[in-house]
C-alpha cells in the first residue's frame, strides 16, 4: 500500500471535512477476503463520520465474488476454481458472480445524505457512474449509460456481465464495467468490476452447465454482450494506466478532488479479523 496520510475529518474534535473533498485508498492486490472485509469495514466505519472515499484495488489470488444472494450449490464449479488457483467470496453486495482477475476493482463509499445524492438506488447509480463514464472517456473510449426500459429476471444465469443493468457502462452495445450497491448505517457503499482482458474460458470453468454443448454456447452470448477495456482500445491498457483515468474520471464526474488515506495498524488488524473469520470462511461464502 502506498504511504498515505492518516489525517481523518468528521471525527469529534477534527476540523469539517469539506463535501468536494474525498479520501483516496489504493489497496494494491489482496486476497478476496481482505477485499471485501476492507468494503465492509470502511462502510461500517464510515457511519457517523464524514466519510467518503473512492477506493481502488486488485485481486491476488484471482477471487470469483458471488452475490450475497446468490447460490452456489449446483451452480459454482468448486474444481474448476482450485483449477485455476481462483477463490470464492460472497459479497456483501447482491447480483451475480464476477470473476475478478484481470481487472481494476473500484468500491466508493459514502453517506446517503450527501448533497444532492438521490434516495433511490437507481438515482445513486446513476450519479456515481459518470465517474466511470469520465473515466472510459480518458482511455479514448465512448461509453454510456445503460438505461434498459425495465429489469428482466436473469435467474438462468450466474454469471455477471452478461446483461447491463441500469446505469451500468456500455460500449459499443456491450457491458465494460459491472456494479453493486448497498445501504447500511446511513452508508452507501458501490463497488464495481472495470475488465483490462478476459480469459473466457477460466470464466467459463467455474460454473457448472448441463452439458458442454450448453457451455460453449453461453460462452459464445458472453462475448456479444461483454467486452473488456484493451479489446475495446484494440491495444493492452495497463492497470496504472486504468487507475490515471479513472482516478480522473471520478474527480471530473463528480466535481469532487481527493486526499490520500491510510489505515491505522488497529484498523489494519480489524480488517484482517474481520477477512479470517467471516469472508474467507466456508460458512459464509457457501451457505446459499
Amino acid at each position: 500500500m502506498i504511504a498515505l496520510s492518516i489525517k481523518l475529518f468528521g471525527v469529534e474534535g477534527a476540523e469539517e471535512m469539506d463535501e468536494k473533498i474525498w479520501y483516496y485508498i489504493d489497496s494494491g492486490n489482496q486476497t478476496p477476503a481482505y477485499n471485501m472485509a476492507l468494503d465492509e469495514y470502511l462502510t461500517h466505519f464510515g457511519a457517523g463520520h464524514d466519510f467518503r472515499v473512492l477506493r481502488f484495488y486488485g485481486w491476488d489470488p484471482p477471487g470469483l465474488s458471488v452475490g450475497y444472494f446468490q447460490k452456489t450449490e449446483g451452480r459454482i464449479d468448486r474444481e474448476g476454481l482450485r483449477k485455476h488457483g481462483f477463490r470464492l467470496v460472497r459479497r456483501p453486495t447482491g447480483g451475480r458472480a464476477v470473476l475478478h482477475h484481470q481487472e481494476l476493482t473500484y468500491s466508493v463509499i459514502l453517506p446517503e445524505d450527501y448533497p444532492g445524492m438521490p434516495k433511490s438506488v437507481v438515482g445513486a447509480y446513476r450519479i456515481l457512474s459518470a465517474g466511470l463514464l469520465e473515466g472510459f472517456r480518458g482511455l479514448g473510449l465512448q461509453a454510456d449509460l445503460a438505461m434498459p426500459e425495465k429489469e428482466r429476471a436473469r435467474e438462468h444465469s450466474a454469471v455477471c456481465f452478461e446483461d447491463a443493468s441500469w446505469y451500468e457502462l456500455v460500449v459499443e452495445g456491450r457491458k465494460a464495467a459491472g456494479s453493486a450497491q448497498m445501504r447500511q448505517n446511513g452508508m452507501i457503499l458501490q463497488h464495481g468490476s472495470i475488465p483490462l482482458s478476459v480469459d473466457i474460458d477460466a470464466l467459463f470453468d467455474c460454473f457448472l452447465y448441463k452439458s458442454p454443448r450448453v457451455k460453449e454456447r453461453a460462452k459464445r452470448q458472453f462475448l456479444n454482450k461483454a467486452v473488456s477495456i484493451s479489446r475495446l482500445a484494440g491495444r493492452p491498457v495497463s492497470i496504472n494506466e486504468a487507475k490515471h483515468a479513472f482516478y480522473h474520471g471520478f474527480e471530473k464526474g463528480l466535481g469532487i478532488t481527493f486526499e490520500p488515506y491510510r489505515l491505522t495498524r488497529r484498523q489494519e488488524q480489524e480488517v484482517h479479523a474481520l477477512a479470517e473469520e467471516k469472508y474467507a470462511s466456508d460458512r459464509w461464502n457457501y451457505r446459499r
